[in-house]
């Protein structure tokens, strides 16, 4: 259990990437963190994309500064034709929770092998979903750069700053 602490208490958005490439292994053990993950009613509507090739991180970074010119960026989509849909409230869908949840295991997997990531929003993603030639029903969620962090690379300044239980946390 203290093992698990400290892997989330020293885990910060790394920006600054070494061009140090990530081994096979470690990466195919980041993407089983994400297969494993649980999703509403198994559904399992996400993809992953390995953007690795050369062709691949100069096309995703000429759409985004935040790919921080990791050695490799996951590109966590949603199938919109896949996902669990709320029989109570339909525009209560699945998708983006699953995908987010598949995302943060492969986050804290890298963490523990000693590979940052950053969770990136910030993309234009119909012209994303166009450049990688997704499907009309595939959405890109997130972009999750990942790699050895670089010589200098810390927590941004606010990355300690955390409101309290308190203010967050309601006990009905």
């Amino acid at each position: 259990m203290l093992y698990i602490w400290k892997r989330l208490y020293t885990r910060y958005s790394v920006r600054k990437f070494s061009d140090k490439p990530i081994e096979k292994e470690k990466l195919d053990a980041i993407l089983e963190a994400g297969r494993i993950a649980p999703t509403g009613h198994n559904y399992q509507p996400y993809r992953v994309y390995v953007l690795q090739s050369a062709e691949a991180l100069e096309k995703i970074r000429g759409l985004t500064r935040c790919a921080f010119n990791a050695p490799v960026v996951l590109m966590v989509t949603v199938r919109k034709d896949e996902e669990w849909v709320n029989p109570f409230e339909h525009s209560i869908r699945a998708g983006e929770q699953d995908a987010s949840i598949v995302a943060t295991h492969m986050m804290l997997e890298a963490w523990d092998l000693g590979i940052g990531s950053c969770w990136v929003n910030f993309f234009p993603v119909t012209k994303t979903a166009d450049a990688f030639q997704l499907e009309l029903n595939e959405v890109p969620l997130l972009l999750l750069p990942i790699g050895y962090a670089a010589a200098g690379a810390k927590a941004a300044p606010q990355h300690a700053q955390r409101r309290s239980n308190d203010e967050l946390v309601r006990v009905l």
